[in-house]
């Protein structure tokens, strides 16, 4: 199925099961299909169309970076001195390829780039900004915000209905 040619329909049962993966992706089929109502064959022939449309990405685990000692958040500008698409897209793909880098976004107006980053205390923020950008000659202005509190996470997209 290709995402170009195929014409995105989405029920109610579609909606259901969506919303119940966002929750918790662990479901079982069988748990799965009794929350949303449907049979699990249904369920499960649901949700592989679902992700061979694209429409579900991936399946992953959240975890407690505080737990695990990954407890440094920081939002971070980044403003490059040149910003012809060769430059963006180099930039881009440097910032991809580093694990502390959880998301890279392009935004206008203001920076180039806002980037969210997860590293376990400020001497490994300081060897990312060796890293990423000091070393870099086109990185032109860095400012970065440091969480001291969180008060809401939640990835989930709001569905219609």
């Amino acid at each position: 199925m290709s995402n170009s040619s195929q014409t995105l329909v989405l029920d109610a049962t579609d909606l259901r099961l969506l919303d119940l993966l966002q929750r918790d992706a662990a479901l079982s089929n069988q748990d799965l299909a009794l929350a949303a109502h449907v049979s699990p064959a249904t369920g499960l022939r649901r949700v592989k169309r679902l992700t061979e449309m694209g429409i579900i990405e991936r399946r992953v685990a959240l975890l407690n970076a505080d737990k695990l000692g990954a407890s440094l958040s920081a939002i971070v500008e980044i403003t490059l001195d040149r910003q012809g698409a060769e430059h963006l897209a180099a930039f881009e793909t440097k910032v991809q390829a580093d694990a502390a880098v959880q998301q890279c976004y392009r935004v206008s107006p203001g920076p180039d780039f806002v980037l969210i980053l997860q590293v376990p205390d400020m001497l490994a923020y300081h060897g990312l900004v060796q890293r990423l950008f000091t070393q870099d000659a086109n990185v032109r202005n860095v400012k970065t915000f440091f969480s001291v509190h969180r008060a809401k996470f939640d990835p989930r997209i709001t569905l219609p209905g």
